[in-house]
C-alpha cells in the first residue's frame, strides 16, 4: 500500500477513535470530499442508519453552483445537511472530518453547518 494511503488511514483512525470519547451517543457528521463534489451525513453510529445527508451530486444544490469543488459548494452542502438534521430531530452532533484539515472547504461546510443550527 503506498505510504499516503496508509497516513490517510492513520489520521482517519485517530480522527475516529477521539470521536468515539467524546461524542456520548450523539450523532456523527461525517464530511468525505472528492475532488469534484462534497458529501455530508448524519449518522447514528448506535443504531447504523443515516439520519440526514446532502451532498453536491444533488439537482436542487447542483443547479445553483459553480462548481463543486469549491469552498460555496461546501457551505452550500452544510447549511443544507442541517436543515435536514434539524427536520429529523437532531440538534448536537460530533463533527468527524475524517482524514482531512480542518480547513477550506472542510471548514466552510463546518460554519455553514453551525450557522444551519446544528451544534458541535
Amino acid at each position: 500500500m503506498p505510504k499516503n494511503i496508509k497516513a490517510a488511514e492513520r489520521r482517519l483512525a485517530r480522527v475516529r477513535r477521539s470521536l468515539k470519547k467524546v461524542s456520548s451517543g450523539r450523532p456523527r457528521l461525517s464530511v468525505f470530499r472528492s475532488s469534484k463534489q462534497i458529501y455530508a451525513q448524519v449518522i447514528d453510529d448506535a443504531n447504523g442508519v443515516t439520519l440526514a445527508a446532502a451532498s453536491t451530486m444533488e439537482k436542487d444544490v447542483k443547479s445553483g453552483l459553480k462548481t463543486g469543488a469549491d469552498i460555496s459548494a461546501a457551505a452550500a452542502v452544510g447549511k443544507l445537511v442541517a436543515e435536514r438534521a434539524k427536520a429529523a430531530g437532531v440538534e448536537q452532533v460530533v463533527f468527524d472530518r475524517g482524514s482531512y484539515m480542518y480547513h477550506g472547504r472542510v471548514k466552510a461546510l463546518a460554519e455553514a453547518a453551525r450557522e444551519g443550527g446544528l451544534d458541535f
